[in-house]
């Protein structure tokens, strides 16, 4: 396997985030043209109302017996229609923008899941399961929720805040001259608390995936913590993981909450001084009282969207931070693809040969050298040693889930590297110690190697793997539907099941990682028995620690420390007393 190793963070890049999530914003341009559009009418709409009610005040306060209420009503209906009708734009707005952000949201998970399916083994061996799907469902959704919401809200507020000044200008350039004061502020403000939450929220974005991958790994080894006892630790570690995501939060809150109700604060004083100097404008008969009512109005209208914009930025921190987590994984390099001109094999023979190869999965740290192997057309050879000696390591050079530092590999005297991967791995079949099944029924999970296997064909695959009188027993035989990560079966049937699946594979390679490992021993003969028939003609390669079952294999290799030590039949092992024997004689002592 290869070493787990934290996740290397690039650096930040705020801005390059935010105009790659422009881009999938432009890809629904001319709906997003039409949002502003509405966005706009909506707005200057609201605006009128305050002019149609200053224009009622006026009225009003013409003095008794002299109230044209014919004009008054007039302006009120005009001020209630408007409204009226802003609101209808605005919720249209609201829901139009709610399906353009599903739909960029699903574009990104879309993105995100080819890119998974894109990337090279390595990169699933040194990140945790919970961080990338963390990445593929919280990530997005806070990025999704931000599309939804704020970007709407934002629109509305910058209509708002530009038509609002104008008409405060128009009524009143004097009383507009308050604004300079507060405005520049509130800006100064928001601008020094943006520097301080922008990383929180980087952090908290970062802890939560932590958390979600702690999470995954505890769910996914649950029966083992109980087996051991261990729920109490496993509490005390999730207390602190939780704990360190909690704080995550509260610190990137804390000053972000803050920003609303000081600007909120800010922007009071002016409505104060508006009204100090509006009544010295109106005692000196500069203004009138309809003005001034349109003047505050008009002012809270142009405050209010500003304190918005302030809790907004928040959110917008935290989906800028989701979209550099969503990014980063989309940034990240892809599996080499294949040399110009590669070559599709076909018609494999099944000879392989490895030729001096080294590798390692750190620079500077070989854990394979010089290892030569030649494994015949239809032969049977077995990978033998100690735990960590590099035995998984060879079979992921062989799938090419790693390419070698040095040497080559021959299939059929081509070396692999200049054939399509699709082709080399299709020629392989392969049966893990870690079984991996799907929900979905008995007949999906063994035909899933072979589109179009017949019923007739899995049936005799299932015999062959010795699983068919226990698919008969099911209720539905085999059509019944086994749960996610066969949760309802036990670990030896799931592995009789991927056994059954390879078998049902029509490929000239054979890969069998510890494969009758959850199997008892008089299955695991007749399997074994079973699986030799059918390996014929076709080169099986067998990773095995039980050494009884590999004894009548064609060629062993004996591995430790990534070097062959010794390679023979079981029977000119032995006969050496090596290092073979002192691994097969352990096991019966």
């Amino acid at each position: 396997m290869a070493p787990i190793n934290s996740v290397q963070r690039k650096p930040k890049d705020t801005k390059g985030a935010f105009l790659r999530l422009l881009s999938y914003v432009g890809a629904y341009k001319f709906v997003i043209f039409g949002v502003v559009c509405l966005c706009f009418c909506s707005n200057v709409l609201a605006l009128l109302g305050p002019d149609f009610a200053g224009k009622a005040i006026n009225e009003a306060a013409a003095g008794a017996g002299k109230v044209n209420f014919n004009n008054v009503y007039y302006y009120a209906k005009r001020m209630l229609l408007c409204y009226v009708c802003s609101s209808v734009i605005s919720i249209s707005t609201s829901m139009l923008m709610m399906h353009v952000s599903k739909w960029i949201a699903r574009k990104m998970r879309k993105d995100v899941f080819e890119k998974l399916m894109r990337l090279p083994v390595g990169f699933f061996d040194r990140n945790q399961a919970g961080d990338i799907i963390s990445r593929v469902s919280y990530d997005i959704e806070v990025v999704s929720s931000c599309l939804a919401t704020d970007i709407v809200q934002i629109l509305n507020s910058l209509v708002t805040v530009i038509g609002s000044l104008i008409m405060m200008i128009l009524i009143s350039p004097l009383l507009a001259v308050v604004m300079v004061f507060t405005v520049p502020t509130a800006i100064i403000y928001t601008t020094k608390i943006r520097k301080i939450t922008r990383p929180k929220f980087s952090l908290r974005s970062k802890n939560y995936g932590i958390m979600n991958g702690f999470v995954e790994e505890m769910f996914s080894g649950q029966k083992t913590i109980i087996a051991y006892a261990y729920e109490n630790r496993v509490q005390e570690n999730f207390d602190k993981v939780n704990q360190n995501a909690a704080d995550a939060y509260y610190d990137a809150d804390y000053y972000g909450m803050t920003m609303g109700p000081t600007v909120g604060m800010i922007n009071n004083l002016g409505l104060s001084l508006i009204a100090v100097f509006g009544s010295v404008l109106y005692m000196l008969k500069m203004i009138s009282l309809g003005q001034i009512s349109s003047f505050v109005l008009y002012s809270r209208k142009f405050s209010g969207p500003i304190n918005e914009i302030a809790n907004i930025i928040n959110e917008l921190y935290s989906a800028l931070s989701a979209a550099e987590r969503v990014f980063a994984l989309l940034d990240e390099t892809e599996e080499i693809g294949d040399v110009e001109n590669a070559q599709v094999l076909t018609d494999v023979q099944g000879h392989v040969k490895l030729e001096d190869v080294n590798f390692g999965y750190e620079k500077g740290k070989t854990i394979i050298h010089k290892l030569n192997l030649d494994a015949q057309a239809g032969k049977l050879v077995a990978i033998v040693g100690p735990t960590g000696a590099g035995k998984t390591t060879i079979i992921n050079l062989l799938m090419r889930f790693y390419d070698v530092d040095a040497g080559q590999i021959l299939v059929d005297g081509q070396e692999i590297r200049s054939c399509t991967r699709e082709s080399l791995r299709s020629a392989y079949a392969m049966v893990l110690q870690d079984t991996w099944v799907f929900r979905g029924t008995i007949f999906e999970n063994i035909a899933y190697g072979k589109e179009g296997a017949t019923m007739e064909e899995v049936v005799a695959a299932a015999k062959a793997a010795h699983i068919h009188p226990f698919i008969e027993r099911l209720p539905e035989g085999y059509q019944t539907v086994i749960s996610e990560d066969g949760g309802n079966i036990s670990k030896g049937q799931k592995q009789l099941l991927t056994i059954a699946r390879t078998m049902l594979y029509d490929a000239k390679m054979l890969i069998l990682d510890e494969a009758t490992s959850n199997v008892d021993t008089s299955t695991e003969r007749h399997i074994q028995k079973a699986m030799r028939e059918l390996m014929t003609d076709k080169t099986c390669f067998v990773i095995a620690h039980r050494l009884s079952t590999i004894q009548h294999a064609d060629h062993i290799l004996v591995i430790d420390h990534g070097d062959v030590v010794e390679q023979g039949t079981h029977e000119s092992l032995m006969e050496k007393k090596g290092f073979y024997y002192k691994l097969y004689a352990a096991q019966f002592e």
